[in-house]
């Protein structure tokens, strides 16, 4: 029996300011109607869970609401180190890439990765290579910088020369204490896409810039398998965002599928517990989307907010506050 396609994205989940929630939720529906034609074709052809994951990562890698490709958050040293994975749930193929720069689409390099090598993870300069090699543009040094993200790491540097928490120096203890839970320099703008198709295809592709004020060199959990990105046919598959460290540490892609394939609990289900018992346990924050193998839809987030939307039945639904969702004509 046919699955009914969707394709679920998130823009990212954290302490995201009311200034920025209108470009969040018009860049996600314009994400989803530029990427649906691949997943739902018009002619009525077969749709690709794995084309239309990546078009919609794409589409908010060009978008400066996001932080992915253009927007990306900047290190300390003011440069954007991008990362990306892509993966499909049929024989498990994927593709990831990390501390890359100036290359506008690291989720269509770490899709490269995937199909054209024999390997599955490529990093820093020889991640740089291959994406050049494979006809990638270099593009000119600091091209993907914004003056948002130029104006948070000036902040975040304003804030640890007057001492005061930061990622790096904030214990878990002085965090439990915190009246705020959100870890500072936290962006909550990656983006990630998980998409079924009528075979009950899964895949799940998934990019960032990191966080505010990352070391040169600091890698998240975006391109981690089982941590930022996974997908199996016979289970689900599941993108996550968040404070990268705390979800790095809780594995939190795998958590929630296993929940789904030993515990039987439905993708809202698990998804749900799987945020909770990880913030309880680490404090840091974060959220999933999620597409079990049946095509039933897990979101859920512990931090203030998390941009999401998709696309069911000729409609998309979204929203970015707890409780609440929004629906129009697709």
């Amino acid at each position: 029996m046919p699955i009914e396609p969707i394709l679920l994205i998130h823009g990212g989940a954290g302490d995201i300011t009311d200034a920025r929630v209108p470009g969040k939720l018009e860049g996600m529906k314009k994400s989803l109607r530029s990427a649906i034609e691949h997943l739902i074709p018009a002619n009525g052809g077969e749709g690709s869970s794995l084309d239309a994951v990546e078009a919609a990562v794409r589409s908010m890698e060009c978008d400066e609401n996001f932080n992915a490709g253009y927007g990306a958050c900047l290190n300390l040293d003011g440069k954007a180190e991008v990362e990306a994975s892509i993966m499909e749930g049929d024989k498990l193929r994927a593709g990831c890439v990390t501390l890359i720069h100036d290359i506008m689409h690291p989720i269509s390099v770490a899709r490269y990765v995937m199909q054209k090598t024999h390997h599955t993870f490529l990093g820093g300069s020889a991640a740089q290579k291959f994406a050049l090699d494979q006809g990638f543009e270099q593009m000119a040094d600091g091209s993907l910088v914004t003056d948002d993200a130029r104006r948070a790491l000036q902040e975040f540097k304003d804030r640890q020369a007057k001492g005061l928490d930061t990622i790096f120096a904030r214990t878990e203890l002085d965090a439990e204490k915190s009246q705020d839970k959100e870890p500072v320099g936290e962006s909550g703008s990656t983006v990630g896409a998980v998409a079924i198709d009528t075979k009950g295809n899964i895949a799940v592709a998934t990019s960032t810039g990191g966080i505010t004020g990352k070391v040169s060199g600091r890698i998240g959990d975006t391109p981690l398998l089982g941590c930022g990105t996974y997908a199996d046919n016979q289970i689900g598959g599941v993108s996550t965002t968040g404070h990268g460290e705390t979800i790095m540490r809780f594995n939190l892609a795998q958590k929630i599928l296993a929940k789904i394939q030993y515990g039987n609990k439905t993708a809202q289900q698990a998804t749900e517990e799987a945020c909770k018992e990880m913030t309880e346990r680490l404090v840091g924050t974060g959220g999933a989307i999620t597409i079990d193998a049946k095509g039933q839809v897990g979101i859920y987030w512990t931090s203030k907010r998390m941009a999401y939307a998709y696309v069911k039945s000729g409609k998309i639904f979204y929203g970015i506050n707890h409780n609440e969702q929004f629906e129009e004509e697709l």
